[in-house]
């Protein structure tokens, strides 16, 4: 089979491999598509270099079907559509009250072992969640950020009488944006990238450049200077935390959902003065996944305007090259067999 290894210092290569069969809990899945995440761009510039286990393959925004299944698996057919929710906590410990997700001991699937970008890929079972027969397997592979999104909102609390905004309009921004539209809330996008603004509008969208449109005054007017009741902090760069405290109405809720590495600024006076709550969100729980399965099953939301781009396996060191010369584009899908 054919299978692709991250080799450090932004390179990839293409091998091949034998097909190994599946250990007695385990399923073994015959991928379909393998999206490019941010997460696997990080790894490519080497900024995870310390965690992956060079050589790697990476990936986990996936969707398949069931190829071969462990003798001690039950529940499960080949041939079955599935996806994978790519986080192993079988090394979690008691005192983390359930929340497996947020664990210490937490092993993230393509970053911590293999990955999905190989054709065919052995998971513990449980990781496994299954899709309808009808499911677009080009679309299921958008479940994974989906669920990112879906965690997002759920844990906002957003109402469908209120308003949120979205600052970043990239891929994860946008999908969290399409779920709260969903809720019925007001939604306005915030992004500095024209095509990313002209996207988010195709969709149906509210979406405003800050540094053309003052977006406090914008916010304000959309909402009678009651401002938002829910940001959603996605861009990870210091301009929207510094607008993040001024878009929060009052007891305004805002969502970390960007990753930061390092310690920024934040307005804490805006915190004591406005009452506002500030809300980590880490991945997602399986009801956050059981969610992003039924939307994209439902398929009202126009998720297939975010895939830009289908590639071979082949053609994985081309697809991270392009994603660095041009940022625009959306989600990037690896078609695993071919």
């Amino acid at each position: 089979m054919k299978a692709t290894i991250y080799k450090g210092d932004k390179t990839f290569a293409l091998i091949d491999k034998e097909v190994e069969p599946p250990q007695p809990h385990d399923v073994r899945i015959k991928v379909a598509y393998s999206g490019v995440c941010g997460t696997d761009v990080h790894i490519y510039h080497g900024m995870m270099d310390k965690r992956v286990d060079i050589p790697q393959t990476i990936g986990h925004e996936m969707s398949g079907t069931i190829d071969a299944i462990g003798e001690e698996v039950v529940g499960f057919a080949k041939g079955e559509k599935v996806v994978v929710r790519p986080l192993d906590d079988r090394g979690v410990k008691p005192s983390d009250k359930g929340f497996n997700h947020i664990c210490e001991d937490l092993k993230f699937i393509g970053i911590d072992s293999p990955g999905s970008m190989q054709q065919f890929w052995n998971v513990p079972a449980f990781t496994l969640h299954k899709l309808r027969p009808e499911t677009d397997l080009k679309l299921a592979a958008l479940i994974e950020p989906l669920a990112v999104a879906v965690h997002d909102v759920r844990l906002s609390g957003l109402a469908a009488s209120e308003t949120a905004v979205v600052l970043g309009g990239g891929p994860i921004g946008l999908l969290v944006a399409l779920v709260a539209q969903h809720t019925g809330a007001q939604v306005i996008v915030s992004e500095i990238n024209e095509k990313r603004i002209a996207k988010a509008q195709e969709l149906g969208l509210m979406a405003v450049n800050p540094t053309k449109v003052d977006l406090v005054d914008y916010v304000s007017n959309k909402t009678e200077e009651r401002k938002a009741d829910v940001v959603f902090e996605v861009a990870g760069v210091q301009p929207a935390l510094d607008v993040m405290t001024e878009v929060a109405g009052i007891r305004g809720r805002i969502v970390m959902v960007a990753i930061h590495g390092q310690k920024k600024e934040i307005d804490l006076f805006k915190f004591f003065w406005k009452e506002l709550k500030l809300i980590g969100a880490r991945v997602y729980e399986r009801e956050d996944y059981e969610k992003a399965i039924a939307l994209v099953t439902e398929n009202t939301l126009g998720f297939e305007q975010l895939i830009t781009d289908v590639q071979p396996l082949s053609n994985i060191q081309q697809v991270f090259e392009k994603i660095d010369e041009n940022p625009d584009g959306m989600k990037i899908l690896m078609d695993c067999q071919q």
